[in-house]
């Protein structure tokens, strides 16, 4: 989908949202480079949904070659689709609410050179606006290519380009506004002149990111007893996200009276400095403009509102032109990279053994810069010069990521047990471009992490398990953006994972019921100067960087899967889950933070469940999902409630040969989320929150060929 900015989810209570990112995400196994707003990229930005073959969730204690910084609470691997041995070219077409369009395009070459290659290309591209008010201009282009090479050293290729303009949903900031305006952001499509207002026009909201990857994979297997696996893969990302700021920032003494130069000198830039200022309005010389005194403002809208004449165009003097900035904050990241995994198989006696182990590399760059650009005329639109009056900062982080792993799994009888171990050595530094902070560093090394788990299978179909992981996410080169902020005190967030339970699977049903408990630790939180606990602070710069206690939380699942007769499929999951803080250890932190030590986290709710039924007859087919979601807070104090919600969601489908013979190879299939258009808060990232989507049409007509 579109907009990155409010994308939240979660596992088993870690979360990963705009302001915390806590669950791992990988790509045919390899690593996404984190999943930040800032420098990463989730995994949208590397398949196209009809590339995609599944998604393997490694929740808490499952897997231990798991390639990412950030996967404290388990990985999300999504899986691509291999190429098919038939040749096929495959066409697909979408059309829907709110001016979606979509359409997708897939050559399968089948299988070529001797049997031995197989390869697909595809193309897509999609379309829509927002579903408040109808402004936002999403799109999006993706081109993407595998291979296949079956030899006896089987060799895969990948690779994807991704490019991608989204306009920004805002969140919703109090329980009051969400009373008020259940159906709209604040956002508007309307240029209205008044740069107060107008720092609210969706368009200005953008997320552009365009991303490009590709790996080499190897594999093989040496005397049917050790399998070698390797892989190489590059990644290069440029992003950027905008906003248009209500003022001019004042980076030139240019004397009073004189004509503002951030305005006026259209092609000379500021590189760094402080701010001096800020402009509001200016004469038709550029000269800037003070508000009437005692001018009171009365402009209502956004944010409700505000009373400060200086940006009120009623307090100035007739002619009074706003002045308006249009804010980039540049992305760029490149990433290079290897792993290398070695399976050891063997019999002694009863005993089956298997050792595996490997290693993974990663060097990264990233670099960021914000600049400010002139609106050239605030009363037309937001049409900005393209040379900036101020490059606010220009820095880099050079970064090396270092992981190894070992692990020992021993089969006998029905027994299978494996006990294993892992560590994180991750190296941050951080470069002033302008030279105007000391270049500094960071290093993470974590313990050693420890693994293991047991499954009894005392009858065919039925399985105990039980396990326990130390997961590790390294700091981050957020913490070296804050030019004095102290980090010499920060440990890396860390987390103990525990989960038991039972599975059976027959002809007919699949069914399981499982115990977790997890314990993070280490919590990390920016707490400004401002802040009234003074005998925490680690510096006198900018602020501090704290341990901010955790959290734990512990609850089960339950799963049920059914196949009562032929065609029919019926799902039904239930998850309990307590989670709460365990504060910081000193009250005026926790005070300032909002935090109650045994309060809620915020954003989980205590009790969510789904059933599902699917049902194919012939050349039709039915699916009708229902998802209930509890009651979740909202902000850490507990003190705002997200009412608990009910989702439908109905896709019906026809294979085309029942319409005309010609349509033997096409299915027509019509898709409705939300299907009861429930009113609801859906993301939920810094004690904020974002409107859920309303009812959505999807009409689909896919071919092959």
């Amino acid at each position: 989908g579109f907009d990155d900015w409010s994308t939240a989810y979660s596992v088993r209570g870690y979360q990963t949202n705009l302001d915390q990112q806590q669950v791992g995400i990988t790509i045919d196994g390899l690593p996404n480079g984190g999943s930040n707003y800032g420098g990463g990229a989730k995994a949208n930005r590397y398949v196209d949904t009809m590339n995609l073959a599944t998604v393997n969730v490694s929740q808490g204690t499952a897997d231990i070659a798991s390639l990412s910084n950030e996967a404290l609470g388990g990985t999300l691997d999504f899986v691509t689709s291999d190429p098919l041995d038939e040749r096929r070219v495959r066409a697909s077409g979408s059309l829907g609410s709110h001016k979606a369009s979509r359409y997708y395009l897939r050559y399968d070459t089948g299988s070529i050179l001797g049997g031995t290659t197989k390869a697909w290309l595809s193309y897509s591209h999609q379309e829509a606006t927002d579903w408040m008010e109808g402004s936002a201009n999403n799109h999006r282009d993706n081109f993407a290519a595998k291979f296949i090479v079956d030899t006896p050293v089987r060799i895969t290729g990948y690779v994807d380009y991704d490019k991608a303009n989204e306009n920004n949903y805002d969140q919703v900031y109090s329980a009051a506004q969400y009373a008020l305006y259940p159906h709209n952001d604040g956002l508007t499509g309307i240029w209205t002149g008044i740069p107060y207002q107008d720092q609210a026009y969706r368009q200005a909201w953008g997320t552009l990111r365009e991303n490009f990857f590709a790996y080499l994979k190897a594999d093989t297997t040496i005397a049917n007893a050790i399998d070698l696996r390797g892989a190489i893969y590059y990644h290069d990302m440029a992003g950027r996200g905008d906003w248009d700021p209500q003022y001019i920032v004042d980076v030139t003494a240019d004397g009073a009276g004189n004509p503002e130069s951030e305005i006026k000198n259209v092609n000379a830039t500021v590189n760094g400095g402080s701010p001096l200022g800020q402009i509001y309005f200016v004469n038709a010389g550029g000269v800037a403009l003070t508000p009437t005194a005692g001018c009171v403002g009365t402009l209502t809208f956004p944010y409700g509102g505000t009373t400060a004449g200086y940006y009120d165009p009623a307090c100035y003097a007739p002619g009074a032109i706003g002045a308006q900035s249009y804010r980039h904050t540049h992305y760029r990241k490149d990433r290079k990279g290897g792993t290398l995994d070695a399976t050891w198989k063997a019999d002694f006696g009863s005993v089956e053994s298997s050792l595996r182990g490997g290693l993974w590399y990663e060097d990264t760059n990233r670099t960021e810069w914000r600049d400010w650009h002139n609106i050239i005329n605030t009363q037309v639109g937001p049409a900005y010069n393209p040379t900036p009056y101020w490059v606010q900062y220009n820095r880099e982080y050079p970064q090396d990521t270092f992981k190894w792993y070992l692990q020992e799994q021993v089969r006998f009888g029905p027994v299978t047990a494996n006990v294993g171990a892992k560590q994180f050595i991750n190296h941050i530094d951080r470069i002033d471009l302008f030279g105007e902070s000391a270049n500094t560093s960071i290093s993470s090394k974590s313990k050693v992490l420890w693994s293991g788990g047991i499954q009894i299978e005392p009858m065919d179909g039925l399985n105990l398990f039980g396990g326990y992981a130390e997961n590790f996410k390294a700091l981050t080169d957020a913490l070296l953006e804050y030019n004095n902020a102290d980090i010499s005190q920060i440990k890396p967030e860390t987390a103990e994972n525990w989960e038991a339970g039972i599975r059976y699977q027959s002809r007919w049903l699949q069914a399981s019921a499982t115990w977790f408990k997890s314990k993070f630790s280490n919590q990390v939180i920016f707490v400004p100067n401002s802040t009234g606990a003074g005998n925490d602070y680690l510096s006198e710069g900018d602020g501090a960087f704290f341990n901010a206690g955790g959290i734990d939380s512990q609850g089960f699942e339950l799963l049920a899967n059914v196949r009562p007769v032929e065609g029919l499929n019926l799902y039904g999951t239930y998850t309990y889950i307590d989670a709460s803080y365990r504060g910081t250890g000193n009250p005026t932190l926790d005070a300032e933070q909002g935090v109650t030590a045994g309060n809620r986290v915020a954003g989980i709710p205590e009790h969510m469940w789904v059933l599902s039924g699917n049902y194919s007859y012939g050349p039709a087919r039915v699916s009708l999902t229902g998802k209930y979601t509890g009651n979740r807070f909202v902000n850490a104090s507990n003190s705002w409630v997200a009412k608990n919600y009910f989702l439908t969601d109905l896709t019906v489908a026809v294979k085309g040969e029942e319409l005309a013979p010609f349509l033997r190879q096409a299915e027509l299939s019509l898709n409705v989320t939300n299907l009861t258009d429930e009113d609801y808060l859906g993301g939920i990232s810094g004690n904020y929150a974002w409107i859920g989507t309303p009812r959505t049409v999807m009409f689909s007509l896919t071919a092959d060929f």
